[in-house]
């Protein structure tokens, strides 16, 4: 099984995504059948280290970042990964139109998808620490629901 976690450019809300849901893993016993990965629609961040902000908030809950690198989404994900979740829905449009037709993997909205009380992980890039929290405070019950998903899906 596969997930991909895909925000705009790949440096705050889908690397925390990704390692909060590889830490959820690691503590299930689940790191070797489920693998996860991140990525960006946009290409600005490509092999740049996940936004210093982003990784200080993680940090202080746990969760390392420091090994992620930014990168862009490609036609070869949509074949690769199982699951795909974006962060917003202006994301998931630009993952609906780069979709190939023949595509497997199935594309939602991450917090929408498991009914938690906001549809679209904020992204917290031009605001203050605040946002960050909050980032990694839904990223954390979202990845709560998404591991009972998967548990469904072995």
């Amino acid at each position: 099984m596969r997930v991909l976690f895909v925000c705009l450019g790949n440096i705050c809300r889908s690397p925390t995504a990704e390692a909060v849901m590889r830490q959820r893993l690691q503590q299930a016993g689940l790191a070797e059948r489920i693998e996860v990965d991140s990525a960006g629609t946009g290409d600005w961040h490509i092999g740049k280290a996940p936004d210093s902000r982003t990784q200080e908030a993680a940090k202080h809950r746990g969760y390392d970042l420091s090994s992620l690198r930014g990168r862009q989404v490609s036609a070869d994900d949509f074949a690769r990964f199982d699951l795909i979740l974006a962060m917003d829905a202006a994301n998931l449009r630009d993952l609906q139109r780069l979709r190939p037709a023949q595509a497997k993997g199935e594309l939602d909205l991450y917090l929408r998808r498991f009914g938690l009380t906001e549809d679209e992980v904020p992204d917290p890039y031009y605001g203050g620490s605040e946002g960050f929290e909050q980032v990694l405070d839904l990223l954390e019950q979202a990845s709560d629901a998404l591991l009972v998903e998967l548990k469904g899906r072995l």
